[in-house]
């Protein structure tokens, strides 16, 4: 089962972006290492990732979902005619897939 995770925004200084979040909304800074930087609300389990510069690619709608096994979730949506645009793919950063909606909009699932 999915679990809603993240939304990404494009932000041309992601330090500074963090800060801003910060202090002007109160957010907290959840995660930070090298560019990942990610912010959230006081018992928000759903983080804001501060992606620095260039823009989202086409059909990249910065929306991510996690998965315990995301292999296994890329199956079980497989069957329900679910189209994927990225199998499931380990990274340095960890396991992810990508799928798309109807219109096209992709989404991310990543392991945890």
């Amino acid at each position: 089962m999915l679990r809603f995770d993240d939304v990404a925004v494009v932000v041309s200084d992601a330090k500074k972006a963090a800060t801003w979040w910060s202090k002007k909304l109160g957010f907290s800074v959840r995660s930070r290492a090298g560019h990942w930087i990610t912010v959230a609300p006081r018992g928000s389990s759903v983080v804001l990732h501060l992606c620095e510069g260039g823009r989202r690619e086409k059909g990249n709608t910065g929306i991510g979902f996690t998965a315990p096994d995301v292999a296994r979730e890329e199956k079980r949506l497989r069957a329900k005619g679910v189209r994927f645009t990225r199998p499931t793919t380990v990274a340095e950063w960890g396991t992810f897939a990508m799928f798309a909606d109807p219109d096209g909009n992709e989404f991310w699932i990543s392991e945890r």
